[in-house]
């Protein structure tokens, strides 16, 4: 057999725009409106980014005070749960809704800390946390499109990203995950991990604390091929979210630009096809059941 006979042919790997149905090197773009159901300017927020904005998608904190009030408001938008683990204002709390004492600190709420959390958190109790977390949206009547992770906190360490891929493939949902130096900062390869078990992500996302408008203006100005997130945690003027938050004032103008022409030219202007969770969702699953 000739040289040609014995080289094997390697199939080329269908890039996630192509399995969403574009042209390879097309440019989607998701964009969330994060922290649904922590306070009731995110909520109120949030749905309005979606309904009458720019996001494609969202998340919504269920251990969180206003989450039963956000079931209440949901109509079918496209959210994802963003499993908790994590409090960090300081007069402002949630804690777990399962029996999981490692997961408390001394003010009987999540620890306010990613080190506090990964120093005394019992696995097994993140597992059924998270867990109930996401069973808990079901039951509250959310269709669920995909998982994040507050604070990064389940990406960043390898033994809570075992938990977080386990319940991405056990739910069968995509997963928000960080592209680039994240990846080389956390020390393990949790994109090629959660690829090997055929779970879906973002091709780019970075996580933003703070000064979203500047990001989102510095993305679309360069956007590059395949799926990219894009994040904001919108909020309503209200005395409630400026007595809580130092980073109010950033959230009070997220909801204004998810709300803006500016943001509309700048997305039209960049090429973007504006996508949601529930399509990576059932890409995913066509792949994993071959439907």
């Amino acid at each position: 057999m000739g040289q040609s006979g014995a080289s094997a042919t390697v199939a080329r790997v269908e890039s996630l725009v192509e399995r969403l149905g574009h042209r390879a090197g097309a440019r989607l773009v998701l964009i969330s409106a994060d922290r649904i159901g922590t306070t009731h300017s995110s909520t109120a927020g949030g749905f309005q980014a979606l309904r009458d904005g720019a996001a494609t998608t969202g998340t919504v904190v269920m251990p969180a005070a206003w989450a039963r009030h956000a079931a209440e408001l949901y109509r079918g938008e496209d959210l994802g749960v963003h499993l908790t683990l994590n409090s960090e204002l300081d007069c402002f709390r949630w804690g777990p809704i399962t029996n999981a004492p490692s997961l408390l600190d001394g003010d009987g709420g999540f620890p306010r800390t990613l080190q506090d959390l990964w120093d005394h958190a019992d696995l097994d109790e993140v597992r059924r946390e998270s867990r109930a977390q996401i069973e808990r949206a079901v039951l509250w009547g959310f269709d669920v499109t995909h998982l994040s992770t507050h604070m990064a906190a389940m990406q960043q360490r390898p033994e809570f990203f075992d938990v977080l891929l386990d319940l991405a493939a056990a739910f069968d949902l995509p997963l928000r995950l960080e592209s680039g130096e994240a990846e080389r900062n956390a020390g393990f390869p949790f994109r090629a991990l959660a690829t090997a078990r055929g779970v879906v992500f973002p091709d780019h996302f970075r996580l933003v604390r703070g000064d979203a408008r500047n990001h989102v203006v510095e993305q679309l100005a360069d956007l590059q091929p395949g799926v990219t997130e894009l994040s904001l945690c919108p909020a309503l003027d209200e005395p409630e979210i400026h007595a809580i938050d130092p980073a109010a004032a950033g959230r009070v103008d997220d909801l204004a630009l998810a709300l803006s022409a500016e943001l509309a030219e700048m997305l039209e202007e960049s090429g973007a096809v504006p996508v949601g969770y529930r399509a990576l969702r059932s890409a995913q699953r066509r792949a994993r059941h071959r439907i």
